[in-house]
């Protein structure tokens, strides 16, 4: 099935209307579209029976599944908010890559550089927006599928604390780290949408107590220091001044704080490109998703062995296969790495890192190649996945032609902090990101 239209985005487009027509909504006037992991009916009637068939990324998903007899509470909520939806988005088969390419409907045409991947899984949702499509969009994370398709795009993606927003009406990947998460050009809609969806009240921005930046995590980026630390550096000391900053080695400290750690890194995970205690804390995260995805679909995966792209059949049938051995260790990772940011970070403090390890990998990049650089992502996307934080991907522009980004990370529950910090110091980043591309391309 070729792609459609518009970047490849979307899937199927249609028009959902808003559940009132007040103009009083914080969210009228905006479109939005929808990653095709998210049930919707044809209304956005809680009434309605008639509903979209979930595709999932996969024909032989869609062919095997029933129309959707329920609206997700979190549509629900962006359409009670007075948003207007236009479509269902592109995304990678059974959400189960970071490229975002898909061999049944076409990969979405990254925004700020064609030649390149746009970031998966929630690939469509992320070019949506990028593009000028839509001026938001719903996706879902759980390895990195809305950070990694923003930090590709050149946008704000926000990766909610863990269970925060319901994920009921989503197709589950493995629910000890499915969110669901938004992608907006604006960190101010990126605000109100983050408001519907947590329903949160309005509360003036707090100023950070502290902001770590741990050192060793950017020595895994190819990205410029300039581009990255510097430019938010420099904004903070612009803006609050350079008290509060504070240098940590994050790999340390998690592996000192994070005794359970110790058996993945006995398993072979100290690799020279890596931080060791980090890349363990991705073993067990991969681990406790595979046996969570395993639950969830091998069943449908063994009765229709549907047709699978080529680059994912392997790992997606491995996970299948995978024994279910250390769970109760991989959630011990979980409640310990919980407690040692908490404690790092106290109430509100934030955490800076690379949201990735470089630049987005050019199209049908042989994957053996890019082992060193998914490594390297898992190590630091897992820290958010595992600990269940909140962190949104905020984009600094372009280096050598691709687009830059940073993430800055909250304690879990701080989402509402972290949405009102992103909208506060935007403005100052993006100016400081914009010297920097002037003087470093």
């Amino acid at each position: 099935m070729a792609k459609t239209s518009e970047s490849g985005a979307f899937v199927e487009k249609f028009i959902l209307q808003p559940t009132s027509s007040s103009q009083q909504l914080p969210l009228s006037g905006l479109t939005f579209a929808v990653k095709d992991i998210i049930y919707m009916l044809k209304h956005g009637n809680r009434f309605d029976v008639d509903g979209y068939v979930t595709g999932f990324g996969n024909p032989d998903w869609k062919r095997t599944h029933s129309a959707a007899t329920l609206t997700a509470p979190a549509v629900l909520d962006v359409l009670e908010g007075g948003a207007t939806c236009v479509g269902k988005t592109i995304m990678d088969e059974m959400a189960y890559c970071i490229n975002g390419e898909n061999i049944h409907y076409g990969t979405p045409t990254n925004p700020c550089a064609s030649d390149r991947v746009p970031g998966g899984s929630s690939s469509g949702s992320a070019v949506a927006v990028g593009a000028g499509l839509v001026d938001f969009s719903l996706g879902s994370d759980t390895g990195g599928s809305v950070r990694v398709p923003a930090s590709y795009c050149g946008i704000l993606g926000f990766r909610p604390s863990h269970d925060a927003i319901s994920t009921s009406g989503v197709i589950p990947m493995a629910q000890s780290f499915d969110t669901v998460g938004w992608f907006a050009r604006d960190p101010t809609v990126l605000n109100r949408v983050g408001r519907a969806l947590l329903h949160l009240p309005n509360v003036n921005p707090v100023t950070p107590s502290q902001i770590f930046i741990p050192e060793d995590c950017f020595s895994l980026s190819s990205i410029p220091s300039a581009r990255t630390t510097g430019v938010l550096i420099k904004s903070i000391e612009k803006l609050v001044g350079g008290s509060i900053l504070k240098h940590v080695n994050l790999g340390d400290y998690v592996k000192e704080k994070v005794p359970s750690l110790h058996h993945f890194m006995a398993k072979g995970n100290d690799h020279a490109y890596n931080i060791p205690s980090l890349a363990a804390l991705s073993s067990s995260m991969r681990l406790l998703q595979r046996c969570e995805f395993k639950k969830n679909h091998a069943e449908w995966l063994t009765t229709v062995n549907p047709n699978l792209g080529p680059r994912l059949s392997k790992r997606i049938w491995d996970a299948v296969r995978s024994p279910e051995e250390n769970i109760g260790i991989c959630r011990s990772v979980q409640t310990e790495l919980r407690a040692a940011l908490t404690d790092l970070l106290k109430d509100e403090g934030i955490l800076v890192l690379p949201t990735v390890p470089g630049d987005p990998p050019k199209l049908q990049t042989d994957l053996a190649s890019l082992e060193v650089f998914r490594a390297r992502a898992f190590s630091l996307l897992s820290i958010a996945g595992v600990s269940g934080f909140c962190q949104v991907s905020i984009p600094l522009g372009m280096h050598n032609n691709l687009p830059v980004s940073i993430s800055l990370l909250a304690k879990h529950g701080s989402d509402a902090f972290l949405l009102n910090l992103v909208e506060a110091f935007y403005d100052t980043i993006q100016e400081e990101a914009g010297f920097a591309e002037k003087f470093t391309n």
